[in-house]
């Protein structure tokens, strides 16, 4: 573990809840009903904090871009889940036309398998980020072992195909377990998730999409889109018809699109 790294109040409580369900389990086991309804009201509320992408209950989550960052009129655009072959080069071009620059959370297999995709999108001015080797959708469940063969993996890989260690790291749907933070902290990585998003995986109407990503949208914002998820059921990622919109948008209301950056990770 690299210096600095600190639990926060909620995992140093449930710590101190188990410990202290250990020793009156010992002195009083007639207790134990009363012990384990402790012990699980505290597992409710660790779930409830892996659960909730935002959420800063388990360790630093960065949602926005820091306040120098909004004063000029930035907005962070991010795409997970690529790269795919077909859609992450039309929208490196969508990109390229509307002179807007994003963070791409990519999935380690997936950028090994297209490595010349993952270059070309650093060529043109882009981030490559961590987005674990495999997205496993039961992450949060992971013990510290599997999370963090997950993580390092995948920056491996991004590494060796981007030309620079990625510095940002975003959990699969951002959900995760109070083992990632210190494992994070370690690999010199930080946790981003974001402000808005467009569930652009479940819905196949982009201008409901596009309408989720600009109601209330400010300076600083984080947004969400995937270049490399097809919808539920089939169909065609939605985003090559909302990025549009969205970048239009932004340059009606004076804002830009950059990729992401925050406070260095260590």
């Amino acid at each position: 573990m690299k210096p600095g790294w600190r639990p926060t109040p909620l995992v140093l409580g449930s710590a101190g809840v188990h410990a202290a369900a250990l020793v009156a389990l010992a002195l009083a086991p007639g207790q134990w009903p009363w012990i384990a309804g402790a012990v699980f009201a505290n597992h409710v509320g660790l779930a409830t904090a892996s659960m909730t992408p935002r959420s800063r209950l388990l360790g630093p989550n960065l949602s926005r871009l820091p306040a120098e960052a909004a004063a000029r009129g930035e907005v962070a655009l991010t795409l997970d889940d690529g790269p795919d072959p077909e859609v992450t080069p039309r929208v490196l071009d969508l990109l390229d036309r509307h002179g807007a620059r994003a963070t791409f959370f990519c999935i380690g297999r997936r950028a090994a398998a297209c490595p010349e995709i993952v270059a070309e999108t650093v060529r043109r001015g882009h981030r490559v980020e961590n987005h674990t080797w495999s997205h496993p959708n039961s992450f949060a469940c992971y013990p510290p072992g599997a999370m963090r063969r997950e993580m390092l993996r995948a920056q491996e890989v991004l590494e060796r195909t981007a030309g620079t260690a990625p510095r940002w790291f975003r959990a699969p749907a951002g959900m995760r377990n109070l083992f990632l933070d210190p494992l994070l902290h370690t690999a010199g990585l930080a946790l981003v998730s974001w402000t808005r998003r467009g569930f652009d995986t479940v819905s196949r109407e982009p201008a409901l999409v596009a309408r989720r990503l600009l109601r209330g949208l400010a300076a600083g914002d984080v947004l969400l889109l995937h270049d490399g998820s097809a919808l539920r059921g089939g169909g065609n990622p939605p985003v090559l018809e909302v990025l549009p919109r969205v970048l239009d948008a932004l340059a009606e209301r004076g804002l830009r699109a950059v990729p992401f950056e925050g406070p260095s990770p260590l």
